[in-house]
């Protein structure tokens, strides 16, 4: 581990991570580990991370793709063509405890810095990969979140029965992948804590994606079952779905069969629960037809938010359809503090909160999203000397 660079905590506080990922999985990833308190040098190409690019929408003249999965982190440009700055990118992946990459697989062994050479100089290396399709006969498929989305199934699941597949509105495996990829990199960590052996840890956005299916997956796996397309409605619930007010849709779902009883009473049908159609959630689930009027016609005397207030007040799990801001004023009124601040003067950055709170060892926002290469002097200096004491051997 090393004692270089910025300090302030955390469960990670002391794991140098080398990351060599760019676009959204990986850079997620990596800013959960800083927000954790590793020191996570982020390196790029000369061009940088392509998310710099994405825009509109901007903040001043950044990216805000790039601006909310980038904090915490410190920015060196490697030209890896360059023998002197692939020298460089070794010594960092022989000093780190992490190192993590999405590149194509095999892609970076021609500059000495896949897992097996990597590992040769650093067998504590913990060096996580995250790829589309693995390393087997998928390895030469670019990954890209919209095509797993179509490919692993999801997107049939998602939209009007009558209508066309749509994607998810984020790249939500993108952003699972990442989940994943810190996970394991937690759980080698802790390996090598025991063994003091490192090891490599893959993940790949269409094992994310299986996985991310949950009940979806299983049903075809364990049932024998191709789930369709069933627009907000759910297969195995019901109400579990958007029904319409007075004013706006919402969000109502009664999952068992207390909560339904209570939402009758609140709608003023307390004898509702007691048809025998609609006793139980696989009766409720089989006659939803018969009873979602039923309970339309009651919802239409007021409006969402109204229903909402006294929904929840009497225990039933609902909510209206926000659009994000709506979403971060939510969470302002549940106390949840959506929103930090990382950074100081013209560098302050708006971020979105980490999302897990620890009650000892809390999330640190140390470094806004760097400039490209903006501690590229700090660390070709520190990389060009002789390890120091405390640094990976």
């Amino acid at each position: 581990m090393t004692d270089n660079g910025p300090r302030g905590g955390g469960p990670l506080s002391g794991v140098l991570v080398a990351d060599f990922s760019r676009i959204l999985a990986g850079p997620y990833a990596t800013m959960l580990l800083a927000d954790m308190g590793a020191d996570v040098v982020k390196v790029e190409g000369p061009k940088g991370d392509d998310t710099r690019t994405w825009m509109p929408p901007v903040r001043g003249e950044v990216s805000t793709y790039y601006l909310g999965i980038n904090r915490g982190k410190r920015s060196i440009a490697l030209d890896l063509r360059r023998e002197e700055d692939a020298a460089a990118a070794r010594e960092l992946a022989r000093r780190a405890d992490v190192l993590i990459e999405n590149f194509k697989p095999g892609g970076l062994a021609k500059y000495g810095l896949d897992y097996e050479t990597v590992r040769s100089a650093n067998p504590g290396i913990v060096y996580s990969s995250i790829t589309g399709f693995g390393s087997g006969p998928g390895r030469d498929v670019p990954g890209y979140d919209l095509m797993v989305q179509a490919i692993s199934g999801l997107m049939s699941l998602t939209g009007d029965p009558d209508g066309p597949p749509y994607r998810a509105g984020i790249s939500v495996f993108d952003v699972m992948a990442g989940n994943h990829a810190v996970i394991g990199i937690l759980a080698a960590l802790r390996h090598r804590d025991a063994t003091g052996e490192g090891q490599l840890v893959e993940v790949n956005l269409l094992s994310s994606a299986l996985t991310g299916l949950v009940n979806h997956s299983s049903a075809y796996v364990a049932g024998g079952t191709v789930p369709y397309r069933m627009g907000n409605a759910h297969p195995s619930v019901f109400p579990y779905e958007p029904l319409p007010t007075a004013d706006n849709d919402l969000i109502v779902t009664a999952a068992n069969d207390g909560q339904f009883r209570r939402l009758c009473e609140v709608l003023g049908i307390p004898d509702v629960p007691d048809d025998p159609r609609f006793a139980r959630n696989a009766d409720r689930t089989a006659n939803r037809d018969e009873l979602y009027p039923i309970l339309v016609e009651r919802l239409r005397t007021r409006g969402a938010v109204e229903w909402f207030d006294l929904l929840v007040e009497a225990g039933v799990p609902c909510g209206p359809i926000n659009t994000i801001d709506g979403g971060f004023a939510m969470a302002e009124r549940f106390g949840l503090d959506p929103i930090v601040e990382v950074g100081e003067g013209e560098r302050a950055v708006p971020t979105t909160r980490h999302p897990i709170r620890f009650s000892a060892t809390p999330a640190r926002y140390s470094l806004p999203p760097p400039e490209l290469d903006e501690h590229g002097a700090e660390l070709r200096e520190w990389l060009s000397k002789p390890a120091e004491e405390g640094d990976r051997d």
